[in-house]
């Protein structure tokens, strides 16, 4: 395929993962407007934020199989569909209910946004551009988080949390006929080896990816680290800033913007400096206590200049998450990479899903205690959940050095 086709294909394919960026962090500025409209908890706004997260991770087994059996082109167009009806269904939600059901259709929907993108890479870039070329991809998708920050709390200021959703649905819808106009696979790549397996087959070879020793660490770190960035960005910036420092929620969406822009740098500086194999997880495994440090701090000082400091070195240094995808690459055949990949996915998503209700019913057990500040709790547990994460990925069992997946 011409270099040039692939990158236009990959471009139109991450406008849908721009969608679920924008999408699964939609909490951050609508928390403060649906606790006022539905007298909402703060483990029922977890669990608001918590819905999407676990229908798009739970679904990542039946996209991983559904993009090695039918392709990436077949397995987007027919999911993204509903993440529409699920934006529509949260703009007419006459009750809390519906809307988190709409949170669900819309995480089933996004399932294979990014994973359509990483397995297009791993099939047509060369495997030493795999963590460059998936830095870009996660750079261009992060461009969805700049409208959750000023644009989104601007929009709900002058209208309601509704016409976000409006919004995002009708952007949805343009992400998905752009993709089908352009994304366009060659023969042979909805099958291995020009036989198709049968569901079951493929759902015995996902299943046996879980058999692997390795793939223990790679899951408990995927379940956390990328989880830490989301329940922040996603969930608890905008409610901290504007309860622990008082800051509006145009102020808060500003800082939210802030943190998206750096977000984009992320991706793109740790694709250019991988340090390739042999020390690739080293790094993994140090970015993860930084960031669990910058979590710590902003549990234990309450600054509103450090707290913003701390959340835009921790959408910067978010991008080591590549170095985490490159890994994933190496460690698995190249026959396994859509399922592998998945496995992956799956595990950061409901990762996020776990992280974003454990965190609300921790700040609910904290003003229940009649703590003066409950999101003290909250970034000292995500704290120790980095810290716990980053000690299972170095002390589990290591990829093999050969794995064929170059």
């Amino acid at each position: 395929m011409p270099s040039r086709t692939a990158l236009l294909m990959l471009v139109a394919l991450t406008s849908g993962f721009a969608l679920s960026s924008a999408f699964r962090t939609v909490a951050a500025i609508l928390a403060a407007p649906l606790q006022s409209e539905f007298v909402l908890s703060p483990q029922a706004l977890g669990l608001f934020a918590a819905t999407f997260h676990f229908s798009f991770g739970a679904m990542q087994l039946f996209m991983g199989i559904g993009i090695d059996l039918y392709g990436v082109r077949r397995t987007i167009l027919a999911a993204f569909p509903l993440c529409i009806a699920g934006a529509l269904l949260s703009a007419l939600a006459p009750g809390f209910g519906l809307l988190v059901l709409g949170q669900a259709l819309i995480g089933v929907g996004c399932a294979p946004a990014f994973l359509v993108c990483t397995v297009f890479i791993a099939r047509h870039f060369a495997p030493q551009r795999f963590a460059a070329m998936s830095g870009v991809a996660m750079a261009l998708g992060t461009l969805g988080m700049l409208f959750t920050g000023t644009p989104l709390a601007w929009l709900v200021q002058q209208w309601s949390w509704r016409a976000g959703f409006w919004v995002l649905a009708l952007m949805a819808l343009l992400a998905w006929l752009w993709i089908w106009r352009t994304v366009h696979e060659p023969a042979g790549h909805g099958a291995q080896n020009g036989a198709r397996e049968s569901v079951r087959e493929a759902v015995l070879r996902f299943a046996a990816l879980f058999t692997l020793a390795h793939t223990w660490g790679i899951v408990v770190l995927g379940a956390v680290s990328y989880a830490a960035l989301i329940s922040l960005r996603g969930l608890w910036l905008g409610p901290m800033l504007i309860e622990r420092h008082g800051f509006s929620l145009v102020q808060s969406g500003n800082v939210a913007l802030a943190l998206s822009l750096v977000a984009l740098c992320g991706p793109l500086l740790f694709g250019r400096i991988d340090p390739g194999p042999a020390a690739r997880r080293r790094w993994i495994v140090a970015c993860t206590l930084l960031m669990g440090l910058l979590f710590a701090t902003m549990a234990l000082l309450h600054s509103a200049w450090l707290d913003v400091a701390c959340m835009l070195a921790t959408g910067l240094l978010s991008g080591y998450l590549i170095l985490q995808y490159a890994d994933v690459r190496a460690a698995y055949p190249a026959a396994l990479t859509g399922r592998a990949m998945a496995v992956f996915t799956m595990a950061m998503f409901l990762g996020v899903a776990a992280m974003q209700w454990f965190t609300g019913w921790v700040a609910s057990l904290a003003k229940e205690q009649a703590a003066a500040d409950p999101f003290m709790a909250v970034m000292a547990s995500i704290a120790a959940l980095l810290v716990l994460a980053a000690l299972g990925f170095r002390l589990l069992p290591q990829p093999p050095r050969d794995t064929g997946a170059g």
